[in-house]
């Protein structure tokens, strides 16, 4: 599964919120939210909880 990271720009764009916000409320410092989010693979268990973070379903942040 892989992350789309405009999806997720956008996301947090909506939410008017930063990387470091969102590595605060994920739980992980900003450098290893950075390589979450640059990640060609995440588990389907990593791809729940940066939705969770973002506070969206996760098809909307996952790339087809």
């Amino acid at each position: 599964m892989k992350l789309d990271r405009d999806k997720v720009d956008i996301a947090m764009a909506r939410k008017k919120m930063t990387i470091i916000q969102l590595a605060d409320v994920y739980g992980v410092s900003r450098a290893r939210m950075n390589v979450i989010l640059n990640s060609q693979v995440v588990t389907p268990a990593c791809a729940g909880r940066v939705a969770e973070a973002l506070e969206v379903d996760v098809t909307e942040i996952i790339s087809n």
